[in-house]
């Protein structure tokens, strides 16, 4: 399985592939993030040699065509293509129609392209959001942080009218672990607090340098 991208939604799609039982190879322009699939256990390389390779594909990127045309050219017939990241523009479904032979719908939200050269293509969800146009959406154990988050931020816009600049703020952080106490807590989950003395050793340089 191939995942181009390893932001959030491209660890996540990582992670659970590979707990599945799948052998992961992943895609990245940073070199970052790259070093970090590779620290985790996954192959890294580039799209082209990727696409040689893999039998189903997951983008998650956010980008336009990072599967291409020349990429699908080389990919095995039977290939699958799911892009689970942005608009319907991460594959460049518009060039696929372009150079089909025929097409076909195997089951709803499952196309299949022939090819001229006899390759067969299966596209998910027409190459939109697959979580989204092909399942129910997102869950609201998911959701509901979103929501929470989103309440917060326009919360805190309100109040705070007039002090603000002209820019793109982060969420508070103190607002973000709020939201992440209460989720643990209505899981059921627990957690731990620093000690008086930890918390000055972690404020302080002067023990342990």
């Amino acid at each position: 399985m191939v995942v181009v991208g390893y932001g959030w939604c491209g660890r996540g799609v990582s992670m659970r592939a590979k707990g599945h039982g799948a052998n992961v190879a992943v895609v990245e322009v940073d070199a970052v993030k790259a070093l970090e699939a590779a620290m985790d256990g996954f192959r890294v390389m580039n799209m082209m040699a990727a696409a040689k390779i893999g039998d189903i594909f997951v983008t998650v990127t956010g980008d336009k065509h990072v599967i291409d045309l020349k990429h699908i050219r080389v990919m095995k017939s039977g290939a699958i293509l799911a892009n689970s990241g942005h608009f319907d523009v991460e594959i460049n479904v518009a060039g696929l129609e372009k150079i089909k032979k025929t097409k076909r719908t195997i089951r709803k939200f499952l196309e299949e392209y022939t090819l001229k050269s006899g390759k067969k293509i299966y596209l998910l969800g027409e190459g939109r959001l697959v979580n989204l146009a092909a399942a129910e959406g997102h869950p609201a154990e998911v959701m509901d942080l979103s929501f929470a988050n989103q309440s917060l931020a326009a919360e805190f816009l309100v109040k705070n009218k007039g002090n603000l600049e002209s820019k793109v703020y982060v969420l508070p952080k103190k607002l973000d672990q709020m939201v992440a106490r209460l989720k643990l807590k209505v899981m059921g989950m627990g957690l731990e607090k620093l000690t008086r003395e930890q918390k000055k050793y972690l404020n302080s340089w002067k023990e342990g340098t």
